[in-house]
């Protein structure tokens, strides 16, 4: 999986430069700015949650590949890196959710 998503996240930095947005719809996004970028990502995450509520296991899988999709594109037009985001995760791993999330609150 981290392979296809690292793959996914170079062709989206790829559409970033190339910044083509007659020929990408990645570029036509990203071209429309971070705020765009996020509402897609949301829009998406919605029609995750309503296909799990559902339970239809093929729209879910459908939608969380989309979610992922827009979660990297949002990510690109920030420019943050799904390394960054790995990086979050690394320091979080082997700390209580519960414990992790109660030191936020600092």
């Amino acid at each position: 999986m981290t392979d296809t998503l690292s793959r996914l996240e170079a062709t989206i930095a790829a559409r970033k430069a190339e910044g083509d947005a007659s020929a990408s719809h990645t570029a036509r996004l990203l071209a429309k700015g971070p705020e765009k970028c996020a509402e897609k990502f949301g829009e998406e995450a919605i029609e995750a949650i309503i296909e799990a509520v559902k339970g239809d296991r093929e729209k879910l899988t459908s939608e969380c590949a989309d979610v992922l999709y827009h979660m990297l594109v949002m990510l690109a037009s920030r420019d943050v890196t799904l390394a960054d985001v790995k990086s979050e995760l690394d320091k979080r791993d082997g700390i209580s959710g519960l414990a992790e999330k109660a030191s936020r609150k600092s």
